[in-house]
């Protein structure tokens, strides 16, 4: 029995390689100054999500929110295997938190139709904190899994899933259709085939061609601009090249739960954290090398 899954990826900055101007002076990410990578776990999602159309047939779907340039996770999803892949850009999605970002996804899944499984990250390394997903599952009115490790076995309907807790692990089972979260240590994901690389290094969303198209004719009229980039997009889409973008209206999105007007939460306080000493100090393994350890962070006010 053939199974559709769903996989929701996000371009996040790479928190590995954070530099000095990495942050804003409000406190906020300078994401033009981080390379922007395909978030690791949501790679293991769409691993998990190929591994089962392999096994039993189906289809596999990838979607983003971002802008324009989130299109570079799309076509890494379709290299790796993906049938079919969904830019949804919006400038009024901006600002989105997760409560906003879980009722836009949940939107587009259901704009896409039939599927059974709807895989994400556990969570995205720019915000970690894990609740897209479960959200997300929540407006979809589905059942939900978490932090997989294993799928056991997939039978009709129902699904078994190896879930990691921490201290071991639980084999669960659910009802069709379910949203399961994925964590890191679930599987190796593929990498891109050589092929569809080759194939599909010249696909493009219609975003990317006006980009594209103003920077090769700035002095050019937007009628002629539009007129190109409509053009560019009919050749792409004869040629299977097109990837699809959608906005808001697309999805029927209810735009008060979008954007900053549909994201509650605020920001108390951003606190700079800047440390001002300099070498290091050698602490010996001794009770004495303990108090004195203790006394320094206290008179610091790293303690109390």
């Amino acid at each position: 029995m053939p199974y559709d899954s769903i996989v929701c990826v996000k371009q996040v900055p790479d928190t590995a390689n954070v530099t000095a101007d990495a942050m804003k002076e409000d406190g906020t990410v300078n994401r033009a100054a981080l390379p922007a990578i395909f978030n690791p776990e949501d790679l293991h999602a769409l691993e998990t999500a190929l591994q089962i159309r392999d096994r039993y047939g189906g289809t596999v779907t990838a979607i983003t929110m971002g802008p324009p340039k989130a299109s570079e996770v799309l076509r890494e999803c379709l290299n790796r295997g993906a049938d079919r892949a969904v830019l949804l850009t919006d400038r009024r999605a901006a600002a989105s938190d997760t409560l906003a970002t879980s009722y836009i996804l949940s939107r587009a899944v259901q704009t896409i139709g039939r599927y059974d499984f709807v895989f994400c990250g556990r969570q995205a390394i720019d915000g970690d904190t894990a609740q897209v997903g479960p959200q997300c599952a929540e407006k979809l009115g589905i059942p939900q899994i978490t932090y997989l490790e294993n799928v056991v076995d997939i039978s009709g309907d129902t699904v078994q899933i190896r879930r990691n807790i921490g201290n071991g692990w639980e084999i669960v089972q659910s009802r069709l259709p379910v949203l399961v979260t994925v964590i890191d240590t679930a599987n190796q994901p593929r990498p891109p085939a050589a092929r569809r690389v080759m194939r599909l290094k010249h696909a493009r969303t219609q975003a990317e061609l006006a980009g594209m198209v103003r920077n090769e004719m700035p002095d050019d009229s937007d009628d002629r601009r539009d007129a190109e980039v409509q053009r560019r997009a009919d050749a792409l889409k004869q040629r299977g090249l097109l990837v699809e973008q959608w906005d808001l209206d697309d999805i029927g999105a209810e735009l008060d739960r979008c954007g900053l007007a549909g994201s509650p939460t605020k920001v108390h306080r951003i606190q700079s954290i800047v440390l001002t000493k300099e070498g290091y100090t050698e602490i010996p393994p001794t009770e004495e090398g303990t108090q004195r350890l203790v006394h320094e962070l206290v008179v610091d006010r790293t303690l109390g």
